[in-house]
């Protein structure tokens, strides 16, 4: 079920459609892979070649577009924190990252947020290029997403019986109004002393990336060892989020990791989320799980990416505490963190997380 390369999980997926039992032995792998890295490669995922590469045919021929027609649809006119963005705008772990990006969220009608919780902002529209300058690109991309959807769900019902949970656990506990992110990203070479994307630890529960074809994709391991994640046709690579952290008591870990290239390199990552309304709270597990994680020093002083004022008074930076009860509580946070003037410009009452 599991091969080896570079001391690196490669799963193959095939099992999740075939007998009961094979799916539950593919399930007890996962869980073993998702407590002890965080991180594994899928292959056999049955999403079709097609679809993948018309996504990354016109990602590349967006970002070869004029800066004036990217501009078009800005990051910085959005309220809800969607669209393109150049070089520098996103900061991960206080530093700016080496890459531009075009991100897209769930697509939502705004709504009106008196007497409701503030992050419920976050629901609006994506931002998208008018047809005539790229047609087939909106079609495309969420054609990608659709697939995207329904592999994520996959995957954490497989995550949901490794917990000894029934395997619509997280179908229902994600509600209806879900909040799934796709970034669609070109990383130029890195200077020198730079990343293209600064150590970090997903916020979500669940990355889907699809990394192309230029490596540059490390993972920390326990011992503080950086590995490169190798470039596999026709696979995906999977990492784990904050949320499942949380929620499982840091039974399974949220792996940092970080980009740095030679060349210029395209990838699409997909961000599996449930609605903003979501408790982060732990998960009803047996004690099985939380005595593995008190026998283990790195699952129990495992931290959180930290907001700006902790890092500032010397806590690092992804040692910080949680400080979110549901999933847009710590997605607000997240974007106060990594769009501090984004946040600003449109809720200067409410960057409460800086």
């Amino acid at each position: 079920m599991i091969e080896s390369k570079f001391n690196f999980p490669i799963v193959d997926f095939s099992a999740y459609h075939s007998s009961p039992d094979e799916r539950l032995v593919l399930a007890q792998k996962l869980k073993k892979i998702c407590h002890e890295i965080g991180f594994f490669v899928i292959k056999n995922h049955g999403i079709p070649s097609r679809v993948i590469d018309q996504a990354f045919g016109y990602s590349q021929d967006f970002f070869a577009l004029p800066i004036e027609k990217k501009k078009l649809i800005d990051k910085r006119k959005s309220p809800y924190f969607r669209g393109w963005e150049g070089e520098g705008a996103e900061s991960t772990n206080n530093c700016p990252d080496i890459r531009e990006q075009i991100d897209l969220w769930t697509e939502h009608q705004p709504v009106t947020t008196d007497g409701h919780p503030h992050y419920l902002n976050l629901l609006g529209p994506n931002q998208w290029l008018p047809e005539e300058i790229l047609p087939g690109f909106k079609a495309s991309i969420l054609q990608y997403i659709h697939e995207m959807r329904q592999l994520g769900d996959q995957l954490m019902s497989l995550l949901a019986i490794g917990l000894d949970l029934p395997a619509s656990y997280f179908d229902h506990h994600f509600g209806s109004e879900r909040m799934s992110l796709t970034k669609l990203i070109h990383y130029p070479p890195t200077p020198a002393g730079g990343f293209g994307v600064n150590a970090h630890q997903d916020t979500g529960f669940l990355t889907i990336l699809h990394p192309g074809e230029t490596p540059g994709l490390e993972i920390q391991m326990a011992d503080g060892s950086w590995l490169p994640v190798p470039i596999i046709e026709n696979t995906f690579i999977i990492n784990l989020g904050e949320m499942l952290q949380a929620m499982t008591g840091n039974y399974y870990v949220a792996t940092p990791h970080r980009v740095a290239v030679s060349s210029q390199r395209y990838s699409i990552g997909y961000f599996h989320g449930p609605s903003l309304t979501t408790s982060i709270s732990r998960l009803p597990l047996s004690t099985e799980f939380s005595d593995a994680v008190s026998a283990s020093p790195r699952h129990l002083e495992a931290g959180f990416m930290a907001p700006i004022k902790e890092t500032k008074s010397g806590v690092k930076a992804m040692k910080g505490v949680l400080h979110a009860a549901t999933y847009g509580d710590q997605l607000w946070n997240y974007f106060c963190r990594s769009y501090p003037e984004n946040a600003k410009q449109f809720y200067p009452d409410r960057v409460d997380a800086l």
